[in-house]
């Protein structure tokens, strides 16, 4: 197999470009001015529950994704109502995304739509989505620009509270009390709750009227109202010490004055929630309680590796990403602090990032995993998180799949004929033929923080999708599944990636597959939609190792 340039190109017809459209094919135009296949609404409305819009991406605003992505949601309410319902609790049950408020947002849409069935399941879902006070009030101010606080709403509130057993309410009451305007007391009084027993004494005094005499038992159900109520009067860290110890108390729980104090800490890492114990590293680091070989760095390391607790925590991969990149650096996102990371908590932290994604089966296939490292990837922060790029995330989630599979090679790619050199030397350098791809040297023997270093020190270009293909064209690279880690926005190349993938199955004979791992909630993919052997699937969804597997089997895709 030959594969110049001149060869490559079919004799027959002159391929169109990616800045025109496919003749005959549904395509069009994208963000960045390319043109590509639209997703449909169901796969947006994934992309927007996984991803969310924080920060916008290269070519459109977080306003204007945030207007495109409620659009889609409308239309799969009014195409399906309970699939939609259905789909927005999976994904926030499963926990499947880092960030709940894009299914919050969605249930409140869900909640005011025109379909009265549509809006019973969404309400009746209320407990399922909305699982902590935070979540609650977050649903709280969203509802108001959907529909009205009618009767049926105030119920669903009022039975978010009722329907708890007390020791459970009181929880929620003492750890969660306010978030963005509002508190449980203005949801109690304006859904007019009502309960009975230590029910009642807990939302008695959620609205202000004390806490009656009997909780300091720290057996009672309302132990934790409790012990909130003592750890304000405390006036030294000993006795704080003593309250965490008794009632069990969250951080939440305890003044602000106490939580310069390693011994509280110490006190508080005994029953902390995995979940909050990641966002405290830092802190507990920097105050000396984590120090290699310390009792507490065993503890926070045996909770790191325990598979079980990673479950029941639902603590997603990009937060444990976050956490790893901000903690192994040793300094906070926003210049806040120092710390001298511990290597074994370090460690602890790259392995829980894999054990939080869904086990996946070796396929026993070749795989090509490709990172789109253009420009646009490199554009703005996943889910938010400052300092955590599309492109940077993209490596991530490609040493997944190379946990997994032993038959894998990776490369970064940006625009065809692209190459740059920086001070310093770039090592990312012109290929022959095929510009702008460059194999990297990343797979799961290197941490996380490593691979993705190496990734954030390549130069950026222009987007074109179709060169993962037409390298392994070039190189005769045996493929069976194409991974392609992008944001779709591919504008720059002479042919069209479903192209590109054609002449590669139509030259080598192998029935290639293309997985798209869509990498920012944008409305468009370059995977045809009619190809049985295309798919889409959402970055950093905990499901998309499992996905890409079946998918890239014998059997997936027919």
């Amino acid at each position: 197999m030959d594969a110049s340039d001149d060869e490559l190109d079919p004799p027959r017809r002159a391929p169109a470009p990616q800045s025109e459209p496919m003749p005959g094919m549904p395509q069009s135009r994208n963000n960045a001015g390319g043109f590509a296949f639209a997703v449909d609404d169901w796969t947006r409305l994934d992309r927007f529950l996984v991803l969310g819009v924080e920060g916008g991406s290269y070519y459109a605003t977080e306003r204007r994704l945030t207007a495109e992505n409620a659009e889609a949601v409308r239309r799969c309410l009014h195409a399906d109502g309970p699939r939609t319902v259905a789909r927005i609790v999976a994904i926030s049950e499963e926990g499947r995304a880092l960030k709940n408020d894009p299914a919050i947002l969605a249930l409140a849409m869900a909640a005011g739509a025109a379909s009265p069935a549509t809006r019973a399941l969404a309400l009746a879902a209320l407990p399922r989505v909305c699982r902590t006070g935070t979540h609650l009030f977050r649903f709280a101010d969203a509802i108001g620009t959907f529909r009205g606080w009618g009767r049926a709403l105030r119920r669903a509130v009022g039975d978010w509270y009722t329907a708890k057993a007390p020791r459970e309410l009181a929880h929620q009451l003492g750890k969660y009390q306010s978030r963005g305007g509002w508190s449980h007391q203005d949801l109690l009084r304006l859904c007019h709750v009502r309960a009975t027993g230590s029910s009642n004494a807990a939302l008695r005094w959620a609205v202000g009227k004390g806490l009656e005499p009997g909780p300091e038992d720290a057996s009672s159900p309302l132990a934790i109202l409790a012990g909130y109520e003592a750890a304000k009067r405390a006036a030294a860290p000993g006795e704080v010490i003593r309250l965490v110890r008794k009632y069990g108390l969250p951080r939440e729980c305890v003044p602000t004055r106490w939580l310069t104090d390693p011994g509280v800490w110490e006190a508080l890492l005994v029953t902390m929630p995995l979940a909050a114990l990641v966002r405290n590293l830092a802190t507990m680091t920097r105050l000396g309680l984590l120090t290699p070989g310390s009792t507490a760095a065993a503890r926070v390391v045996s909770a790191l590796d325990d598979p079980e607790g990673l479950a029941r925590s639902r603590l997603h991969p990009i937060a444990l990403l976050a956490a790893l990149r901000t903690y192994a650096s040793g300094r906070g996102a926003r210049g806040q602090g120092v710390w001298t990371p511990v290597p074994e908590i370090v460690d602890a932290l790259d392995g829980a990032f894999y054990a939080a994604f869904r086990n996946a089966e070796p396929t026993r296939r070749r795989w090509l995993l490709a990172l789109d490292v253009s420009g646009s990837m490199a554009w703005g922060a996943i889910a938010g998180i400052p300092g955590l790029s599309a492109r940077d995330a993209a490596a991530a989630m490609a040493l997944v799949t190379a946990a997994t599979e032993a038959d894998h090679h990776v490369i970064g790619f940006t625009g065809r004929g692209f190459s740059a050199s920086s001070a310093g030397g770039s090592r990312y350098r012109a290929g022959a033929g095929h510009g702008g791809v460059e194999p990297l040297s990343i797979g799961p023997d290197r941490r996380l923080d490593d691979a993705i270093r190496i990734v954030s020190d390549l130069p950026m270009g222009p987007t074109d999708c179709s060169l993962p293909m037409l390298y392994a064209l070039e190189r005769k690279l045996a493929a069976d599944v194409f991974v392609v880690y992008t944001d779709s926005e591919t504008w720059h190349g002479a042919i069209h990636p479903v192209e590109a993938l054609r002449r590669y199955r139509d030259r080598t004979g192998i029935a290639a597959k293309l997985i798209v791992v869509g990498m920012v909630s944008s409305g468009f993919t370059i995977a045809d939609p009619d190809d049985a052997g295309m798919m889409d699937v959402v970055g950093f969804d905990a499901a998309v190792p499992q996905l890409i597997g079946l998918f890239a089997g014998p059997e997936g895709g027919t």
